[in-house]
Protein backbone atom coordinates (compact mmCIF):
# COMPACT_ATOMS: atom_id res chain seq x y z
CA UNK A 1 0.00 0.00 0.00
CA UNK A 2 0.73 3.79 -0.77
CA UNK A 3 -0.49 6.74 0.39
CA UNK A 4 -1.45 9.94 -1.10
CA UNK A 5 -2.63 13.64 -0.13
CA UNK A 6 -5.84 14.22 0.46
CA UNK A 7 -7.03 17.78 -0.14
CA UNK A 8 -9.91 19.99 0.45
CA UNK A 9 -11.55 22.60 -2.33
CA UNK A 10 -9.64 25.42 -1.21
CA UNK A 11 -6.11 23.23 -2.12
CA UNK A 12 -5.76 22.56 1.73
CA UNK A 13 -3.95 18.97 2.99
CA UNK A 14 -6.49 17.53 4.82
CA UNK A 15 -5.04 14.14 5.33
CA UNK A 16 -3.94 11.37 3.52
CA UNK A 17 -5.39 8.17 2.21
CA UNK A 18 -3.55 4.35 1.48
CA UNK A 19 -4.26 2.89 -1.83
CA UNK A 20 -2.90 -0.06 -3.45
CA UNK A 21 0.49 0.12 -5.43
CA UNK A 22 -0.55 -1.55 -8.71
CA UNK A 23 -2.76 1.62 -9.12
CA UNK A 24 -0.55 4.70 -8.47
CA UNK A 25 2.84 2.72 -9.00
CA UNK A 26 2.17 0.37 -11.75
CA UNK A 27 5.67 -1.59 -13.15
CA UNK A 28 3.52 -2.56 -16.84
CA UNK A 29 5.49 -1.32 -19.92
CA UNK A 30 4.01 2.24 -20.95
CA UNK A 31 3.07 0.43 -24.22
CA UNK A 32 0.05 -1.26 -22.59
CA UNK A 33 -1.49 3.07 -22.56
CA UNK A 34 -0.46 3.21 -26.39
CA UNK A 35 -2.71 0.06 -27.16
CA UNK A 36 -5.85 0.56 -25.33
CA UNK A 37 -5.73 4.47 -26.18
CA UNK A 38 -5.59 3.22 -30.29
CA UNK A 39 -7.98 0.32 -29.23
CA UNK A 40 -10.78 2.82 -27.94
CA UNK A 41 -10.65 5.62 -30.39
CA UNK A 42 -10.95 2.86 -33.02
CA UNK A 43 -13.89 1.23 -31.36
CA UNK A 44 -15.37 4.98 -31.53
CA UNK A 45 -15.24 5.47 -35.68
CA UNK A 46 -18.40 4.22 -37.12
CA UNK A 47 -16.95 2.55 -40.52
CA UNK A 48 -20.42 3.69 -42.60
CA UNK A 49 -17.66 5.36 -45.30
CA UNK A 50 -18.33 4.13 -48.83
CA UNK A 51 -17.60 5.04 -52.20
CA UNK A 52 -18.53 3.51 -55.58
CA UNK A 53 -17.01 1.31 -57.46
CA UNK A 54 -16.90 1.56 -61.59
CA UNK A 55 -19.75 -1.36 -61.24
CA UNK A 56 -22.17 1.08 -58.90
CA UNK A 57 -22.13 4.92 -60.44
CA UNK A 58 -24.34 5.66 -62.99
CA UNK A 59 -23.67 5.55 -66.46
CA UNK A 60 -21.76 4.10 -68.96
CA UNK A 61 -23.37 1.52 -70.52
CA UNK A 62 -22.23 2.43 -74.34
CA UNK A 63 -18.48 2.80 -75.57
CA UNK A 64 -18.14 6.36 -75.76
CA UNK A 65 -16.65 6.54 -79.33
CA UNK A 66 -15.64 3.85 -81.16
CA UNK A 67 -12.32 2.09 -80.83
CA UNK A 68 -10.59 3.19 -83.83
CA UNK A 69 -10.14 6.10 -86.20
CA UNK A 70 -10.79 9.21 -84.04
CA UNK A 71 -7.27 10.05 -82.96
CA UNK A 72 -8.67 9.80 -79.12
CA UNK A 73 -7.45 6.76 -76.16
CA UNK A 74 -9.41 3.76 -77.02
CA UNK A 75 -12.37 3.53 -73.94
CA UNK A 76 -15.03 1.10 -72.98
CA UNK A 77 -17.09 3.32 -70.08
CA UNK A 78 -17.33 6.64 -69.24
CA UNK A 79 -17.30 5.57 -65.65
CA UNK A 80 -13.75 4.04 -65.38
CA UNK A 81 -11.83 5.19 -62.96
CA UNK A 82 -9.53 7.43 -65.28
CA UNK A 83 -12.88 9.89 -66.05
CA UNK A 84 -14.21 12.42 -64.01
CA UNK A 85 -17.01 11.33 -61.92
CA UNK A 86 -16.06 7.57 -62.44
CA UNK A 87 -15.88 4.88 -60.10
CA UNK A 88 -13.47 4.81 -57.50
CA UNK A 89 -10.26 1.99 -57.08
CA UNK A 90 -9.91 0.95 -53.88
CA UNK A 91 -11.88 3.15 -52.25
CA UNK A 92 -13.00 2.94 -48.56
CA UNK A 93 -16.45 0.79 -47.66
CA UNK A 94 -17.80 0.02 -44.83
CA UNK A 95 -16.40 -1.95 -42.41
CA UNK A 96 -16.06 -2.45 -38.65
CA UNK A 97 -13.01 -1.49 -36.69
CA UNK A 98 -14.15 -2.56 -33.41
CA UNK A 99 -10.68 -4.26 -31.49
CA UNK A 100 -11.62 -6.45 -28.54
CA UNK A 101 -8.73 -6.26 -25.57
CA UNK A 102 -8.87 -8.34 -22.46
CA UNK A 103 -10.46 -6.51 -19.61
CA UNK A 104 -7.32 -7.15 -17.48
CA UNK A 105 -5.09 -5.43 -20.12
CA UNK A 106 -7.62 -2.72 -19.82
CA UNK A 107 -7.59 -1.89 -16.55
CA UNK A 108 -3.62 -2.03 -16.61
CA UNK A 109 -3.77 0.22 -19.02
CA UNK A 110 -5.93 2.66 -16.82
CA UNK A 111 -3.31 1.49 -13.99
CA UNK A 112 -0.36 2.53 -15.50
CA UNK A 113 -2.35 5.71 -17.12
CA UNK A 114 -2.63 7.04 -13.24
CA UNK A 115 0.85 5.78 -12.48
CA UNK A 116 2.32 8.18 -14.73
CA UNK A 117 -0.26 11.08 -13.87
CA UNK A 118 0.89 10.65 -10.17
CA UNK A 119 4.47 10.26 -11.14
CA UNK A 120 3.84 13.90 -12.95
CA UNK A 121 2.12 15.48 -10.20
CA UNK A 122 -0.71 15.30 -12.35
CA UNK A 123 -3.48 13.46 -9.77
CA UNK A 124 -5.37 15.49 -7.18
CA UNK A 125 -7.61 13.77 -4.46
CA UNK A 126 -10.45 15.39 -2.93
CA UNK A 127 -12.25 15.05 0.55
CA UNK A 128 -15.60 16.06 -1.44
CA UNK A 129 -16.72 17.84 -4.47
CA UNK A 130 -19.99 19.06 -4.58
CA UNK A 131 -21.92 22.33 -6.06
CA UNK A 132 -24.91 24.04 -4.51
CA UNK A 133 -26.43 25.26 -7.31
CA UNK A 134 -25.28 25.17 -11.41
CA UNK A 135 -22.99 27.74 -12.22
CA UNK A 136 -20.12 27.83 -14.27
CA UNK A 137 -18.33 30.44 -11.80
CA UNK A 138 -18.23 28.52 -9.21
CA UNK A 139 -16.82 25.66 -10.95
CA UNK A 140 -14.07 27.97 -12.28
CA UNK A 141 -13.46 29.17 -8.70
CA UNK A 142 -12.96 25.42 -7.43
CA UNK A 143 -10.72 24.90 -10.39
CA UNK A 144 -8.57 28.27 -9.93
CA UNK A 145 -8.59 27.59 -5.80
CA UNK A 146 -7.21 24.43 -6.93
CA UNK A 147 -4.54 26.00 -9.02
CA UNK A 148 -5.79 23.90 -12.28
CA UNK A 149 -6.75 26.94 -14.45
CA UNK A 150 -5.28 26.85 -17.57
CA UNK A 151 -4.66 23.57 -17.72
CA UNK A 152 -7.47 20.53 -18.82
CA UNK A 153 -9.08 18.75 -16.28
CA UNK A 154 -11.23 15.65 -15.94
CA UNK A 155 -13.22 14.95 -12.79
CA UNK A 156 -14.01 11.24 -11.74
CA UNK A 157 -17.47 11.26 -9.64
CA UNK A 158 -18.82 8.32 -7.53
CA UNK A 159 -22.12 9.29 -9.45
CA UNK A 160 -23.48 11.28 -11.70
CA UNK A 161 -23.77 15.27 -10.81
CA UNK A 162 -26.19 17.18 -12.83
CA UNK A 163 -24.82 20.09 -10.92
CA UNK A 164 -20.97 19.22 -11.37
CA UNK A 165 -21.63 18.35 -15.41
CA UNK A 166 -23.96 21.21 -16.00
CA UNK A 167 -21.17 23.63 -13.76
CA UNK A 168 -18.02 22.27 -16.02
CA UNK A 169 -19.99 21.70 -19.58
CA UNK A 170 -18.94 25.78 -20.90
CA UNK A 171 -15.26 25.38 -19.53
CA UNK A 172 -12.82 24.59 -22.05
CA UNK A 173 -10.97 21.23 -21.77
CA UNK A 174 -13.13 20.52 -18.48
CA UNK A 175 -14.50 16.64 -18.82
CA UNK A 176 -16.49 15.20 -16.04
CA UNK A 177 -16.77 11.41 -16.13
CA UNK A 178 -18.12 8.55 -13.26
CA UNK A 179 -15.46 6.62 -12.09
CA UNK A 180 -16.47 3.08 -13.39
CA UNK A 181 -16.22 4.52 -16.74
CA UNK A 182 -12.97 5.79 -16.86
CA UNK A 183 -10.00 4.55 -19.14
CA UNK A 184 -6.57 4.54 -20.36
CA UNK A 185 -7.88 6.72 -22.76
CA UNK A 186 -9.63 9.33 -20.47
CA UNK A 187 -6.32 9.81 -18.51
CA UNK A 188 -3.83 10.24 -21.34
CA UNK A 189 -6.49 13.03 -23.04
CA UNK A 190 -6.02 15.17 -20.28
CA UNK A 191 -3.31 17.33 -18.14
CA UNK A 192 -4.95 16.76 -15.17
CA UNK A 193 -7.09 14.27 -13.03
CA UNK A 194 -9.92 14.81 -10.18
CA UNK A 195 -10.87 12.54 -7.89
CA UNK A 196 -12.94 12.33 -4.70
CA UNK A 197 -12.16 10.15 -2.69
CA UNK A 198 -15.23 8.14 -2.67
CA UNK A 199 -14.92 7.94 -6.39
CA UNK A 200 -11.60 6.49 -6.05
CA UNK A 201 -12.96 4.13 -3.94
CA UNK A 202 -15.82 3.05 -6.24
CA UNK A 203 -13.35 2.58 -8.99
CA UNK A 204 -10.78 0.63 -6.86
CA UNK A 205 -13.79 -1.40 -5.86
CA UNK A 206 -14.50 -2.12 -9.49
CA UNK A 207 -12.04 -2.84 -10.56
CA UNK A 208 -11.42 -5.19 -7.79
CA UNK A 209 -8.13 -3.75 -6.04
CA UNK A 210 -9.26 -2.70 -2.72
Amino acid sequence: MMEIEVRDINNNIVGKKEVPEIVFNNTSDESVVHTAVVAYMANQRQGTHSTKTRAEVSGGGRKPWRQKHTGRARHGSIRSPLWRKGGIVFGPKPRDYYVQLPKQMKDTALFKALTMKYKDNEILLLDNLTIDKIKTRDMVKILKNLQLDGHSVLIALPEKDEKILLSARNIPYVGVVRAEDLNAYHVAMFDRVIFTVEGLDKLLRIKGVC
